[in-house]
């Protein structure tokens, strides 16, 4: 494959990715995190997530309402701790089922492709 036809890939790849970054990010706030273990937490998975992806985003999450956060000052580093809100734990709900009726469709989709080869 040409470098030019792997950039257009790449691109497709990120801006698919870039749609589940949420999802994937509010699936592991049931419990509180701060931004650090989150990465860890996260990269363990196979999902992986940089620091100047995820801050920005659990910044806009909480202001929207859908996560809420609490300092912990009681280690040698304070800490700011995230977790879903009452909104999000509704958001979250939502979206996953949003997330399996797509993916649902998707796969028909892909599968059907797949018979007429």
């Amino acid at each position: 494959m040409k470098k030019g036809n792997d950039d257009v890939l790449n691109g497709i790849t990120q801006e698919m990715r870039r749609g589940t970054i949420t999802l994937a990010v509010l699936s592991q706030l049931q419990e509180p995190q701060y931004g650090y273990s989150l990465i860890v937490l996260m990269n363990e998975k196979g999902f992986e997530i940089e620091a100047n992806t995820l801050y920005p985003l659990l910044r806009r999450l909480e202001k929207q309402g859908v996560l809420e956060s609490s300092w912990d000052t009681d280690g040698t580093k304070p800490r700011k701790y995230y977790k879903l809100s009452e909104f999000g734990l509704d958001a979250y709900s939502r979206l996953t089922a949003a997330w399996k009726n797509l993916n649902s469709s998707i796969n028909i989709l892909i599968d059907e492709e797949g018979d007429n080869d």
